[in-house]
């Protein structure tokens, strides 16, 4: 089956407009600070949405995309909280947060940091999580997270990451020192339990930008 061709929208970038290929617009969002962009399935709606505000479209998925099954919705545990990162290229600016799994309010946020890795950011989003909750004394509190990989590094306590470091970046190998450190210097009870995106849908905590 053809993949379904996606018209992606970019309201702030290098460049803004409409463009027909991811490739494309990867070249107006890289290196840009907080870009703003999200694909379509169709020209008309990529019309449309770049005529309007990024505000109304970024962060709201289709019906589709937001539908969760009963079964599902038993199978999450809801008193909980997520995180997610998202980077502009790879490496490129990136960023993360932590939001409450239930009512998708914001716990926390940090970045955009220069020259980082989606993966990173998964990795200090998590142990930002578990340092948010034990120092709010909510030990027993699962923290959702859709990347195997940050999820294993945690657990390691090791981050197996090919990034360079370069002066741009220094502040994110400080920060994943920090985090290794904490790792190794406390112990957490939470549950780090992994979001099944293909059956629930995208994790609360997603920035909404695929």
């Amino acid at each position: 089956m053809a993949k379904k061709k996606k018209y992606y929208v970019v309201w702030e970038g290098n460049n803004t407009g409409i463009f027909n290929s991811w490739t494309e617009c990867q070249l107006q969002i890289k290196g840009y600070p907080n870009a703003r962009y999200k694909s379509f399935t169709s020209l008309a709606e990529a019309e449309d949405a770049y005529g309007g505000n990024a505000s109304d479209h970024i962060g709201k998925g289709t019906k589709k995309k937001s539908f969760i099954s009963e079964e599902a919705r038993e199978a999450i545990v809801w008193k909980s909280i997520s995180v997610d990162a998202a980077c502009s290229g790879n490496p490129g600016d990136m960023e993360y947060r932590g939001v409450d799994t239930a009512t998708k309010d914001e716990i926390f946020r940090q970045g955009p940091f220069k020259r980082g890795t989606n993966n990173i950011g998964e990795f200090l989003a998590l142990v930002h999580g578990l340092a948010y909750l034990q120092k709010t004394g909510q030990h027993d509190l699962p923290i959702y997270s859709d990347s195997r990989i940050a999820m294993g590094w945690v657990r390691k306590k090791v981050v197996n990451t090919k990034l360079e470091k370069t002066a741009s970046n220094k502040i994110l190998f400080d920060l994943i020192a920090r985090g290794i450190k904490w790792l190794k210097e406390n112990k957490y009870k939470n549950p780090i339990l992994k979001w099944e995106t293909k059956s629930w849908g995208e994790i609360p905590a997603d920035f909404g930008r695929k």
